[in-house]
């Protein structure tokens, strides 16, 4: 009843609305109170998982694999291993929990087993979520080999290196040098370790003689330290006592140049170790920069360690071994790169019935990350529309619910993010108690709360309960949560209020109450005192307060934010505090307002005027105050405008200022200190320094060339106050580095110059110097950029194309020299394209995949490739203009893999003791099929199942098979793979349960073979005279689903197979020719015998016979194809046997004629499967 008379008064009502949007929260999360009212189902939310790696150390007991999930109704858990189905609950040694996905791995055995990638699948009936992919990994004990170590025999002065070669296991690696006896090999200048274990020698001398160089590794994390053979070294010495000097080369690197790659985040760590004599002494440098500030130095000067590198830490660097001999370089090129980073991570929504959702999934990093899609765990299908980076759901219905992944990936990491959508319609329930009481102060503001959960969202209307006042003007706000706020509350507005909230399914109201309080407020505070160290200050402090809290109100007293506590809370409206000795600020607080107490002085401040541009300011020094600030304010281009100049200690009381020229200066002085800053003095007189030269030049100087044979160079102009006097003017000078020339020299007003008719891409010298009226500015410096770049002339040479597996290859080229660059080198991609499938001869040119490879290399690896086919690929450089020549095509061909899914297989015939299937092959055999793995087990709902059983099917022709000896009344799993010579493919499965008894055939579908799209017409034959079918065309590539379906009927036998008709039409015949003969004889004998008058008394019967009984017409009718047929369904057909072979068509849409059959047409040579489906009624002629 409250709410039709609420209903009733929303018309004569002023009221504020407001469209309440509570439920497009980030995460679809139902409120406990929703669900305390109605059942709601949700989809599956994974809410705790495994790490990304699980390490199985052999100290543990066992090892959890977490999956746990919630959802409505409960979801229920698979796991899949390696890609393939895994299921705990069929070892016995795994520990599982009832309800949860998680199971545990125990340590009681060969854990090797269990190695391996796996992934938890949490489903319900509305969606499937999924974890992210989790290794388990099972170390193996490092052990070093045994092996016998012959003696290293070196002279005297000889440099020489002692390999560690240490084993593999978990990281990290900790090496130590050691003797027998444990102790440490004294490393030094001549003697150090390099990062991958191995001892290195700068020069031999006779104390590295010794037989008990040990190796040991430890790896902490399974707490293993393993020991290599003592190894003996034999120094020789020279019988001259003499080692001869000699110029420096390096141990390691071998090479001059060398690339690291390494991740963000990561250490970088460089070393160079040389030999020599005089011992060499290491340096480094980073090429055309300076060294991180961060970076380090270790291992006397040999390893560069830069921690945490990020993006400005690439680039070339060098390490320089010297002596007084010579001197040995090596140059390292270091790229970082990204694991991916969230950019737009999808999140979950709850929407209507009929909108439009967008879910939006994006990264970043280095390489590029690849984005995945997957609804329910499943790849996403061709009929959900992806824009960019984002999928459409327009018009959304209840069946789009699910759980969307998005999956981005690069080599260094894989992000995993599931995405619940709901689409679903509610009304309104309001989550806000009913009856709320709320209360605010005069003058303050107030929000009332109406917490709405819906879909459609609802309109959510505030008004006053039972009264004509409307809730509306600029004081009252309705917010998108449905809250009511209230700004500067009055007395009027106490009283009840109603919020109504409506959508589309309905309704939903509840009451509250506000009352309005007079304001707590202090009417006589204390008043600001200025007083002598020692005395008494004495405060006071008068507050009013609303009736109400006459049993609450309660005064304090804060001395430096801290409460002064007195013997007695004192409950009074006047209060009087005296303290001693106040020193410093004091803060008193009254319930709500507060008020300070600040003792700042500043004195006397004065001025004097010294020299041209220097300015000496001069003032009496108060004890308070830690320094001063002098500012100052010019007149010309910011007047009014003070800005800060200089600060000075506490205990000066003059500064002299740098000033610039041409400069209408006045300045002040203020002080500060802990507490704060004071006032600032009275502004002094104004002093205008005279003009002077420039004495800064421009910076931030920067070279860029747009065009191939320009150069454009910008500078950072000077700032108006920087000029020191008229005519201000800019002297750009350039020359090329390479070449011995004189300087060019050019004159301009403006920030910027452009050099024409450069040649491309050749290094300049550049500076630009600052000139007035008054002078030249200070020798400017030297910057080195590029004149414009041009496109690569030249492509990759010796492309060359080494397969991996079956879907990725290694793609290698001679780097293109750099005179033919004609630019910085950005790097190199390769484009690929597929041929044909090895399967199929005919040749179709595929969609062009490109893939960049930034840096100076000459290898990458090209993945996503599809077994068993042809491509073709190209190589190409690319600088900051753009892409150059293409390589040569290369052409290669990738071996066989397993084949995808099938994509029908279906139940056609279940009976008591037997079960038919049929399938069709996969849409992408990866090789040449050899046949099929077909399996079955029975599922009764027991918690055991029946053992696995395998039919092997080697003709890969083969489409339907019957299994029998299945027992009655029996639940079976049936499972299909397609399999070629390199193995079987990714499983599909079926479910059926045998009958109690046999029944008989008629009603049955039968199947036929793939069709051809690019006829209009199939041939059936093997029907039944008299009988009713229903024919039915299904796209079983998609879905399955109809897209004709009619019903039709066969003819009778007819009279002409008829006994007594055939006797009939004998007699009438032997009958004719009697009469024939008679007249032949009475015409001889002279008789006249009229023939017309006897045929039209005798008709031929035969031609009569035949004029009725017209079945066996052939007429040009849509329908008449069935007739006739000379092709059972049930086998194949092949391309030369008939014109309406579908094979080798491409993947057009479907055109009908009126009647309902279709006209397929030919336009490319995409591959679609399209079948069949005919429906026999049989009818018993009468």
């Amino acid at each position: 009843m409250r709410l039709q008379r609420i209903l009733g008064l929303v018309a004569a009502l002023g009221v504020i609305t407001c469209i309440c949007a509570f439920h497009t929260t980030a995460a679809v999360i139902i409120p406990l109170e929703v669900l305390g009212h109605v059942n709601i189902e949700q989809l599956p939310t994974i809410t705790a998982q495994s790490p990304s790696s699980l390490i199985a150390f052999p100290f543990d007991e066992s090892f959890p694999m977490t999956c746990e999930a919630k959802g409505n109704p409960e979801p229920e858990f698979r796991w899949m291993k390696n890609g393939q189905e895994f299921d705990p609950f069929l070892d016995p040694r795994l520990m599982k929990e009832e309800n949860s996905g998680t199971f545990v791995i125990p340590n009681n055995g060969n854990l090797t087993e269990y190695q391996g990638t796996y992934r938890c699948y949490a489903s319900n009936k509305l969606g499937t979520a999924i974890s992210k992919e989790i290794e388990f990994i099972v170390p193996h004990v490092p052990k070093f080999p045994k092996e016998t170590l012959d003696p290293v025999v070196v002279e005297e002065g000889q440099p020489f290196t002692l390999k560690c070669d240490p084993p593999k296991g978990i990281p990290p690696l900790q090496i130590y040098w050691m003797t027998i006896s444990l102790q440490h090999i004294e490393q030094d200048e001549r003697v150090s370790m390099g990062l991958n274990g191995d001892l290195y020698f700068s020069h031999a001398v006779e104390k590295d003689s010794r037989r008990d160089y040990c190796c040991f590794a430890a790896f902490p994390r399974i707490r293993t330290i393993v020991q290599k053979n003592a190894m003996s070294v034999i120094v020789q010495t020279s019988t001259s006592n003499a080692i001869l000097q000699r110029r420096p080369s390096l141990l390691t690197p071998s090479s001059a140049r060398s690339e690291t790659q390494l991740v963000k985040e990561e250490d970088l760590k460089l070393e160079c170790i040389a030999e020599g004599f005089p011992t060499p002494q290491v340096e480094w440098v980073k090429v055309g920069h300076r060294l991180p500030i961060k970076a380090k130095l270790e291992n006397h000067g040999k390893l560069l360690i830069v921690p945490r590198v990020e993006q400005e830490d690439s680039g070339k660097y060098m390490c320089k071994a010297k002596n007084a001999l010579g001197e040995a370089v090596h140059y390292f090129t270091v790229t970082i790169e990204e694991p991916p980073e969230w950019v737009s991570e999808p999140e979950s929504q709850l929407s209507m019935i009929g909108s439009d959702v967008l879910i939006k999934c994006s990264a970043s990093g280095t390489p590029q990350p690849t984005i995945t899609w997957r609804v329910n765990g499943v790849p996403l299908q061709a009929n959900r529309k992806v824009l960019g980076d984002t999928i459409l759901l327009r018009n959304a219905k209840a069946s789009d619910s699910a759980v969307y992944q998005c999956e981005a990936s690069n080599r260094h990491r894989t992000l995993l993010s599931n995405a619940n959508i709901m689409i679903m319609n509610l009304p309104p329930m309001i989550l806000t108690k009913e009856g709320e009481d709320y209360s605010a102060v005069e003058g303050k503001g107030v929000m009332m709360h109406c917490k709405v959960f819906s879909s459609p969202p609802s309109t959510v209307t505030w008004y006053v309960y039972d009264s004509s006042e409307s809730v509306e003007g600029p004081r009252f706000a309705v917010h998108d949560n449905g809250s009511l706020e209230i700004y500067s509350v009055e007395k009027g507005d106490t009283g009840q209020y109603t919020c109504l909230a409506k959508n589309t399914e309905g309704s939903s109201a509840i009451d509250t109450m506000l009352y309005v309080k007079d304001p707590t407020r202090i009417v006589v505070p204390p008043e600001h005192l200025q007083i002598l160290i020692g005395t008494t200050a004495q405060l006071s402090c008068l507050a009013e307060y609303d009736e109400s809290f006459k049993n609450d109100i309660e005064l304090l007293w804060e001395k430096d934010d801290m409460e002064i506590v007195s013997e007695r809370k004192v409950h009074t409206e006047s209060v009087l505090l005296a303290v001693n000795g106040i020193n410093m600020t004091y803060t008193f607080l009254g319930d709500i307002l507060h008020h300070e107490l600040r003792l700042v002085s500043l004195r006397n401040i004065q001025a004097q005027s010294r020299g041209l541009r220097r300015f000496l300011r001069s003032w009496w020094l108060d004890k308070q105050s830690f320094e001063f600030i002098i500012e100052y304010e010019e007149s010309q281009w910011e007047p009014g405008n003070w800005k800060e100049l200089l600060r000075v200690p506490g205990n000066h009381n003059s500064a002299v200022l740098k000033l610039h020229g041409n400069v209408d200066y006045c300045f002040r002085v203020s002080g500060v200190n802990s507490v704060g800053r004071g006032p600032s003095s009275e502004p002094t007189e104004r002093y205008k320094p005279p003009a002077a030269a420039p004495d800064k030049n421009p910076e931030n100087i920067k070279i860029e060339g747009h065009l191939a044979h320009e150069m454009d160079i910008n500078w950072e102009p000077l700032l108006p106050i920087e000029h020191n006097g008229p005519g201000l003017e800019y002297k750009v000078s350039y020359r090329r580095q390479d070449l011995e020339e004189d300087w060019q020299e050019h004159m301009v007003k403006r920030h910027s110059f452009v050099v024409k008719n450069t040649p491309t891409f050749v290094p300049y010298e550049i500076k630009i110097q600052a000139k007035n009226n008054q002078g030249w500015g200070p020798d400017p410096k030297i910057v080195t950029g590029y004149s414009g770049e041009d496109f690569p002339s030249a492509a990759p040479d010796d492309v060359a194309v080494e397969v991996m597996n079956s879907s990725v290859v290694k793609v290698s080229w001679t780097r293109v020299h750099k005179d033919k660059l004609h630019g910085h080198l950005g790097g190199y991609r390769i484009n690929w394209w597929r041929l044909r499938s090895l399967v199929d001869s005919k040749k179709s040119h595929g969609d062009k995949h490109t893939l960049t490879i930034p840096g100076d290399r000459n290898h990458a690896a090209v993945p996503g490739l599809t077994p068993f086919s042809e491509y073709s690929l190209i190589v190409m450089t690319f600088n900051g203009r753009g892409n150059g020549p293409g390589s040569h095509p290369v052409n290669f061909k990738t071996p066989e893999g397993v084949p995808e899914k099938n994509p029908v297989f279906r139940v056609t015939d279940v009976q008591k003791h037997t079960v038919s299937l049929v399938w069709a092959p996969p849409l992408e055999p990866n090789g040449i099929l050899t046949g099929y793995l077909l399996e079955y087990q029975l599922i009764n709902d027991t918690e055991e199942v029946g053992p696995l059983q395998t039919v092997d099917i080697s003709n890969p022709d083969t489409t339907k098979w019957t299994l029998r000896d299945l027992e009655p009344v029996s639940k079976y799993k049936l499972y299909l793979r397609s399999c070629t010579t390199v193995g079987c493919g990714l499983v599909v499965s079926e479910e059926c349960t045998t009958t109690l008894e046999t029944s008989r055939a008629a009603g049955l579908w039968k199947i036929s073979e793939a069709l051809n799209t690019s006829k209009n017409f199939h041939i059936i034959d093997g029907l039944e005279p008299g009988a009713e079918y229903t024919v039915r065309l299904i796209n079983s590539r998609v879905d399955n689903s109809s897209i004709f379906e009619d019903v039709i009927s066969t003819g009778s036998t007819g009279i002409s197979t008829q006994g007594w008709f055939i006797g009939l039409m004998c007699a009438i015949a032997l009958l004719t020719l009697i009469v024939l003969i008679a007249c032949f004889v009475n015409r001889n004998k002279g008789g006249k015998y009229s023939v017309k008058e006897k045929e039209d008394l005798h008709p031929d019967v035969e031609s009569q016979g035949m004029n009725d009984d017209t079945f066996c017409e052939y007429s040009d009718n849509d329908e008449k194809p069935l007739k006739g047929s000379q092709h059972s369904l049930s086998r194949e057909i092949k391309a030369g046997d008939s014109g309406d072979s579908l094979v080798d068509y491409g993947d057009e849409d479907v055109q009908f004629n009126e009647d309902g059959s279709f006209i397929g047409e030919y336009a490319g040579r995409k591959e679609k499967r399209v079948s069949a489906e005919i429906k026999a009624t049989v009818q018993t002629p009468a």
